[in-house]
């Protein structure tokens, strides 16, 4: 059958042309901070409308997995994640960039970036109608346990300062409180501004965090202003790692994928969250977890593994169930609809030649993302030869543009340059921004499960107890959280002796 779906894509030169010119789209729009996938797919939707099925659909799908993978390019290079899915890339791609491996960075992402998606499609063409089944079972007792354990690993996350981390992560949580209450849609922390009620969007957040800030330090730093990042005459053979060093990531490409599958099966967790999770996996498995954070290939193999995995598994729920797992694959659904394709158990009984031809436009989009990818490595390089006075004004001007694009507010330009500031101070006085944004992505999802949980049992809290899966992830997060401390309490002890 897949064989199929690969003739439907390959005997139409115009698929394949709709396929790569969307993944160079999708590229442009993860990586310009502010924008997109999801901002892509909302634009060129309505001109998928005129397109035949396949072609409409193939145009989806090369926005989707570009948008994805374009996200490790200005993390890498400027320290600015393009997309919530990288934000774990900037941990070791950019202090990569720093020491004149940018090419190398940038490599790594690209190849793991496609081997995480080649394996979730893997997954996907294989095991969809069982995992599919499994995430159904996920109540909110389910959700919520989930999404505790996910915040225990803010401590892995904290760097040298483990109060510091824990009152970031917490401030992240209160952040994801302001606006409308879930499900009795109670005003909170508003302070009587109207556009607080809808609350701060991810976006917003994390360009103000990491993107302004980062043009802040340096536009503060003169010898950073006045200078270039890397050498002019920076050479890259393949892309820039030896076959020794892949060999000596498989387990953690394994791994990552892995996570990044799960966490895209679970509907409204995404890959936001996967990177971060496979980058603290990575990070506690490893047997030098103190070279994390110094520039080392194992984070960017993780996070970008992690993300573009989540791609596949986002896309077993929604083909599967007709359930989105988060606002790409929520926008996915209503392209699907349009062209006459219903989401469902039924969907291989009554659509099975195109969903076979989706997993094939999904192989192809791979594909594409790798070649388009590698033959602008040498280019993408180069941005960080431009001029910082000319470069920092011009992804100023972009990220304001992607705030707008949000929702048509200057709210959300006002907002990102708050959290611009707030993410300066922030760095200045030594506190962690990844806590602050796990924090933000978890806690209204959190705060949403717990409160349906409390709903369902009537006020029993020990109705999260007395579920099979809710009680494995909070033992898990127990688990996690006794381990940390005392993997922290032994580095204290080790640090005190020499």
């Amino acid at each position: 059958m897949l064989a199929d779906g690969f003739l439907m894509i390959l005997s139409q030169p115009a698929t394949l042309a709709i396929i790569f010119g969307t993944v160079v789209i999708g590229i442009i729009f993860g990586a310009i901070p502010g924008l997109s996938a999801t901002m892509a797919i909302a634009m060129c939707l309505p001109i998928t409308y005129g397109m035949s099925s396949i072609n409409g659909i193939a145009a989806m799908i090369g926005l989707y997995i570009g948008g994805i993978s374009g996200g490790l390019i200005s993390a890498i290079l400027l320290n600015m994640p393009g997309t919530p899915s990288s934000i774990a890339t900037c941990f070791d791609g950019r202090p990569m960039a720093l020491k004149g491996e940018a090419g190398k960075a940038l490599g790594t992402g690209i190849v793991f970036s496609f081997l995480g998606t080649i394996i979730s499609i893997f997954a996907l063409v294989t095991i969809a109608p069982p995992l599919a089944e499994m995430a159904i079972k996920f109540g909110p007792f389910e959700y919520f346990s989930v999404t505790i354990f996910a915040l225990s690993l803010i401590i892995t996350l904290t760097g040298k300062s483990l109060v510091k981390g824990l009152m970031m992560g917490v401030f992240g949580i209160m952040l994801s409180t302001v606006g409308l209450a879930p499900v009795d849609n109670v005003a909170r922390y508003t302070f009587g501004i109207i556009q607080f009620k809808s609350g701060f969007d991810i976006l917003t957040v994390l360009v103000g965090l990491y993107a302004i800030s980062e043009i802040f330090e340096n536009a503060n730093n003169t010898t950073v202003l006045n200078r270039s990042q890397i050498e002019s005459n920076v050479k890259i053979k393949g892309f820039g790692f030896s076959m020794k060093e892949f060999t000596g990531q498989i387990v953690n490409l394994i791994r990552s994928t892995a996570i990044g599958i799960a966490i895209g099966i679970l509907p409204g967790i995404g890959g936001g969250t996967s990177n971060i999770l496979a980058y603290t996996a990575a990070k506690n498995q490893s047997r030098e977890p103190e070279k994390f954070g110094t520039g080392i290939m194992d984070g960017v193999v993780a996070s970008e593994a992690a993300n573009n995995a989540t791609v596949g598994g986002a896309i077993i729920p929604l083909l599967t169930l007709g359930i989105p797992g988060d606002s790409v694959t929520a926008m996915m659904l209503g392209g699907l609809i349009i062209h006459g394709i219903t989401p469902g158990p039924l969907i291989f009984q009554q659509n099975g030649q195109m969903v076979y031809a989706i997993f094939a436009a999904m192989i192809v989009a791979s594909i594409a993302m790798l070649i388009t990818e590698f033959l602008g490595l040498r280019i993408f390089v180069k941005i960080l030869r431009v001029p910082k006075h000319i470069l920092l004004p011009l992804i100023f001007v972009l990220c304001a543009v992607g705030a707008f694009g949000l929702n048509s507010r200057v709210f959300d330009i006002w907002a990102t340059l708050i959290f611009g500031i707030i993410g300066y101070l922030l760095l200045k006085f030594g506190f962690p921004l990844p806590p602050l944004i796990l924090g933000f992505i978890l806690g209204r999802t959190m705060e949403i499960n717990l409160r349906r949980g409390l709903m369902y049992s009537n006020g029993d809290f020990l109705e999260f107890f007395r579920q099979p899966i809710s009680l494995i992830f909070i033992l898990l997060t127990v688990l996690s959280l006794l381990l940390s401390v005392r993997k922290l309490k032994k580095q204290k002890l080790e640090k005190y002796t020499y």
